[in-house]
């Protein structure tokens, strides 16, 4: 596709808000200073200085930054072609912004942001997958009936694995199955016997035993790595979370509610996640999955990037493609066709520009609720026990994420993820359960329980 001819277009450059400036927001201001059809004056977080001193760092003159406490505030900046670092979207709204992308990771305070740019008609770019993973569906069909589009961004896995699945099944191929490699890739030094992820480094003794597979049986090789890597942890729940977002785009579910998460080098992936009949995991086709990078000190990483699995239909294509170093598996029968990058807030503009120019996202064809991502207890949890999220995945400890199908919410219906964040347990849970509903001491005012009401109701009438 020629970007160019895709959005020409002799109108001004699409102007845009960005909600959250840590590390996808900032790279998104950096990048647009760049992108010649669009602009990035306005910016929000829990403080206007943090906004400003983002803004400073990415080359933005401190000069032509105002703090604006105030909708006055904030149109006077913008009538003086100032950039605006703001606490409150509310005092953004009567700016002609087109696209507010939300950036800030936060379930409520994200689900605020989006309700309120969709009633004010605007798009938004929900990068926030916490929010999405909870109440995206109806967040896009409120801006459907408003006009407008809630889309994920490119520079994220899950616009760019849509891009992917849609991409192979315009091309009529089979997909086997779609994911993304983990958040972090697992480096093995055979010569030191150790094993390093996210900065930590163990010694993992037994790994050399496992380190190859060869024409081993895949089942016992991801077994026999998974726990020679037991130190290390093999499941994030942003990667469920971000998968949530595929699946209710596309309509693919999971094969395993926690996934099967192999450790796998790239060009073992489709001799991995392909079905079990033939050599694999699966035990279905046309699922979504997750593999953790293997490989030695200084060779090339997946890069967080995603991938579908294709059933080879034709032998002699594939050997010709195989020889021409495409990723095949070791029966011939499936490949791995990937994008090996995501660039955060870098490329996300693609997205922006097909909201803002086209009114279209680069999501699902329509909203639909197919999965939800759910609270499990992996320990048993007390009652009075607050859920606390925290931490660069925004997890909660003594809970793991599964992937469910979607369902209306009753007391007895498994938790959302990101709605049983921060609640008190009202009753305790064993290890081994899901949270359900019923289980949580909800606040009354909590934006995300009123959206998923909506939501609800869209999708699931009785």
């Amino acid at each position: 596709m020629n970007y160019h001819l895709h959005f020409r277009t002799d109108r001004q450059p699409v102007e845009t808000c960005v909600i959250g400036t840590g590390g996808f927001g900032r790279s998104f201001l950096a990048q647009g200073l760049r992108v010649p059809m669009m602009n990035v004056r306005v910016g929000v977080d829990t403080s206007a200085q943090r906004v400003a001193e983002a803004m400073r760092a990415v080359g933005i003159p401190a000069g032509k930054i105002r703090i604006c406490a105030s909708a006055e505030e904030a149109g006077a900046a913008w009538q003086a072609g100032d950039y605006i670092a703001a606490e409150d979207v509310a005092h953004l709204l009567d700016l002609p912004l087109e696209v507010f992308v939300e950036a800030t990771g936060h379930p409520e305070a994200g689900a605020r942001h989006a309700r309120l740019a969709i009633e004010a008609g605007r798009h938004v770019a929900l990068v926030s997958k916490e929010v999405d993973s909870v109440v995206g569906p109806g967040l896009a069909a409120l801006a459907e009936r408003k006009g407008s589009v809630v889309t994920p961004v490119d520079g994220d896995q899950p616009s760019l694995l849509i891009d992917l699945i849609t991409w192979a099944e315009t091309l009529g191929f089979e997909i086997v199955a779609a994911g993304k490699s983990s958040e972090y890739d697992f480096v093995y030094d055979a010569a030191a016997g150790t094993l390093a992820s996210n900065g930590r480094t163990v010694e993992a003794p037994e790994f050399g035993r496992w380190s190859e597979l060869g024409l081993r049986d895949v089942a016992e090789v991801v077994a026999g790595r998974a726990a020679a890597a037991a130190m290390l942890p093999q499941r994030a729940v942003p990667d469920l979370c971000e998968l949530s977002v595929v699946a209710n785009a596309t309509g693919y579910g999971v094969d395993a509610p926690a996934l099967h998460a192999p450790i796998a080098r790239i060009t073992e992936v489709p001799s991995i996640l392909c079905e079990r009949a033939k050599g694999g995991v699966m035990g279905a086709t046309g699922k979504l999955d997750v593999f953790h990078c293997l490989r030695a000190p200084g060779e090339v990483s997946f890069a967080g990037g995603v991938f579908v699995i294709l059933r080879c239909n034709d032998a002699e294509t594939w050997d010709m493609l195989k020889e021409k170093g495409h990723v095949v598996a070791r029966t011939g029968d499936v490949a791995m066709i990937f994008n090996p990058r995501h660039l955060l807030g870098l490329e996300a503009a693609t997205s922006i520009l097909e909201a803002g120019l086209i009114g279209r996202g680069t999501g699902g064809v329509e909203p639909a609720h197919h999965v939800d991502l759910v609270a499990f207890a992996n320990r048993d949890l007390a009652a009075g026990e607050v859920l606390a999220m925290g931490g660069h995945h925004h997890s909660i400890d003594g809970v793991d994420a599964h992937l469910i199908p979607a369902s209306a919410l009753s007391d007895e219906s498994p938790a959302p993820f990101y709605l049983a964040s921060n609640q008190r347990l009202r009753r305790p849970v064993a290890a081994g359960s899901y949270i359900r509903m019923g289980d949580l001491d909800h606040r009354t005012n909590s934006e995300l329980m009123a959206l998923r009401a909506i939501q609800d109701g869209h999708f699931h009438r009785r």
